[in-house]
């Protein structure tokens, strides 16, 4: 009967902690994507399905990502081998204190989607540690 108890008392241990637990969907930074960022008007057409061209890589954190400089990368998913590999890599820097960041075309780097497909894009620190990832996926015109 104790062995019975016990098992009770750790069902119902494991019960509470379960419910009392905050679970969420994804962690913290959260990445996604845009066709522009206005400074007045902020995103235009968030999306997660857009035609070949250049696009907007969003970063929010609740909390100051710490990162001064970094990478957004892509890889191209291949549907024949079921892998994704290396397409392109494209260096920025940020201010540390940053929580809301938009990464977009600019003199330095011809950051666009060529080709349709899935895509994985990657924020990489300087360490090349990801600090945020999302899918994106290009679809033919």
């Amino acid at each position: 009967m104790s062995k019975l108890k016990l098992l009770f008392g750790l069902f119902v241990v494991a019960l509470l902690f379960g419910f009392s637990s905050k679970s969420n969907a994804q962690s913290e930074p959260v990445m996604y994507f845009c066709e522009k960022y206005d400074d007045v008007t902020g995103e235009i057409d968030v999306s997660d399905r857009f035609y070949p061209g250049y696009l907007t890589v969003m970063v929010k954190s609740a909390n100051a990502l710490g990162l001064s400089d970094v990478s957004i990368q892509f890889d191209k998913y291949d549907c024949r081998t079921g892998t994704f590999s290396f397409y392109k890599k494209f260096n920025y820097s940020v201010s540390p204190d940053m929580k809301y960041i938009y990464f977009s075309r600019n003199a330095e780097s011809d950051m666009s989607f060529d080709d349709p497909g899935i895509y994985r894009v990657f924020l990489l620190n300087s360490s090349n540690r990801t600090v945020a990832s999302a899918l994106v996926e290009i679809i033919p015109r």
